[in-house]
């Protein structure tokens, strides 16, 4: 191992790095940071290292497996930085590395700005005012029309307790200039959903190309501030917006990528929360699929391409296709009943995931990993994005998040 300070921060490298100062001695406590060396495009930007392979191929969906990453050798102060969540990967290939080094990570309550305020955008709003008062400190809501701002800002402004007028967030409304003031950035917006009767069989890639549009402008917008907070994606097709604002807000005015804009952690998908509980939906009411319940996992994005197993370590491939199918036509099941299927996915993918998301606890999202937004479970730590690291996972079922990936990769 090779151990450097540089720029004031506590460096390390499996070969030795010109241009980094001479060597120091291993680092026994604080932040550490790894070279872990990844496309500049399509490679991560940070992450938290939770194994020693990771630090050889920790920007594929290899590091989602222990028993699939390589084998290396790290002295005990690696071993004990892993250990305690203080290792950091860097990709020193991807512009504005550097920053990495400096930044710092704020407690306490934080500022959501919400756009849209909707069918999904008004459900969240609620979920968010009702169970955000221990880390939302306010939620600001921006939508094109100012009377529907109007009429939230005054609704949500009477839900409170009667004596302690203090314990849910405020909600204000913003202004479009300063949606990027705050430290989560909530995108709802949406254009062209189909009604419900219509013939459109898949629902979100309907909704891509106008939706991306908007997406790109906002992400601009994010550009132009240099937000340092964090992207969410609620909007439908998810996955695939989630990396259009992070490709749109790298690109200068010529549409060339220069790296300047939002790092891929920053931007994170919001739709496989409701996705897993679905699938717990349908586990709860059929013992058959009950093994989800307590051993199951969701992977992929929010549609077509998605996996549900019923099982990590007693893994059932027919279980699992059947848990899987019944999981992603929920929402043609509700448009038959009637309705727009949106309250459950503002809640479980949006309110409540968000919510996860700030309090540093493990959720269901999309985040960057093989050069698209998958959607495993994640939490977001002072050391970066951490993905759950499974012992093995069998190899039909990562066949399956490998088919993911390359769908993912056909859109985008």
């Amino acid at each position: 191992m090779y151990y450097y300070n540089y720029k004031g921060a506590n460096m390390i490298s499996l070969a030795p790095v010109e241009g980094l100062g001479p060597q120091i001695a291993p680092i026994t406590q604080g932040p550490l940071f790894a070279l872990v060396g990844g496309d500049p495009v399509l490679g991560r930007g940070s992450f938290k290292v939770v194994h020693p392979g990771q630090l050889k191929a920790g920007h594929g969906l290899e590091s989602l497996d222990a028993s699939r990453l390589p084998k290396v050798e790290v002295d005990e102060a690696i071993s004990a930085a892993i250990r305690e969540g203080r290792l950091t990967a860097v990709n020193p290939n991807r512009p504005g590395w550097e920053e990495l080094l400096s930044v710092s990570h704020q407690s306490g309550k934080k500022r959501v700005n919400i756009l849209a305020i909707g069918d999904v955008g008004s459900t969240l709003l609620t979920g968010l005012k009702l169970l955000g008062g221990d880390v939302i400190q306010s939620i600001g809501i921006c939508d094109l029309s100012d009377q529907i701002t109007a009429r939230w800002e005054f609704e949500m402004g009477q839900v409170a307790l009667p004596w302690d007028y203090d314990a849910f967030p405020e909600v204000r409304v913003v202004k479009p200039e300063e949606l990027f003031d705050c430290d989560m950035f909530v995108f709802v917006a949406s254009k062209g959903i189909p009604p419900v009767g219509s013939q459109v069989k898949d629902v979100r890639m309907y909704q891509f190309e106008n939706n991306a549009k908007i997406v790109s402008h906002y992400a601009k917008m994010a550009r132009a501030a240099r937000f340092k907070g964090l992207w969410c994606a609620v909007s439908d097709p998810v996955d695939p917006l989630a990396k259009t604002a992070y490709l749109e807000s790298n690109k200068d005015e010529n549409g060339v990528f220069d790296g300047r804009g939002l790092r891929p952690e920053q931007v994170q998908g919001f739709g496989l929360g409701v996705m897993n509980a679905r699938a717990a939906y349908f586990a709860k009411r059929d013992p058959k699929l009950a093994s989800f319940l307590t051993e199951g996992r969701s992977f992929g994005p929010h549609g077509t391409g998605l996996f549900i197993a019923n099982s990590i370590e007693h893994y059932d491939e027919a279980v699992s296709q059947e848990l899987t199918h019944l999981t992603v036509t929920a929402n043609l099941m509700m448009r038959e009943i009637g309705f727009k299927p949106y309250v459950a996915p503002a809640m479980s993918s949006g309110a409540l995931s968000l919510l996860l998301t700030l309090r540093g606890q493990w959720h269901c999202g999309s985040v960057f990993l093989d050069g698209v937004y998958m959607g495993v479970k994640n939490r977001y730590t002072a050391a970066g994005v951490e993905t759950e690291l499974l012992p093995h996972i069998p190899d039909q079922l990562f066949g399956h998040i490998q088919e993911a990936a390359e769908h993912l990769k056909t859109i985008l």
